[in-house]
């Protein structure tokens, strides 16, 4: 049980970080910093929305955590 702790822990530690990534490249990107730079941060929030979906799936995958 132990081990299903923390692994659920570090799933949502993941996923937490990756959306913090994504909203983090996503403000940069509404700031004018000219093409090339606003061209590498859609690259960036293209990988960070993969990222954030990979860590749902895992936490999908671990299961729901409980409550009690």
């Amino acid at each position: 049980m132990e081990l299903f702790t923390l692994e659920l822990a570090t799933a949502r530690q993941r996923l937490n970080r990756a959306e913090l990534a994504l909203e983090r490249a996503n403000a940069m990107l509404d700031e004018d910093c000219g093409v090339g730079i606003n061209l590498r941060l859609c690259d960036r929030i293209r990988a960070a929305r993969q990222r954030v979906g990979e860590a749902k799936a895992r936490l999908v995958n671990l299961g729901p955590a409980s409550t009690d």
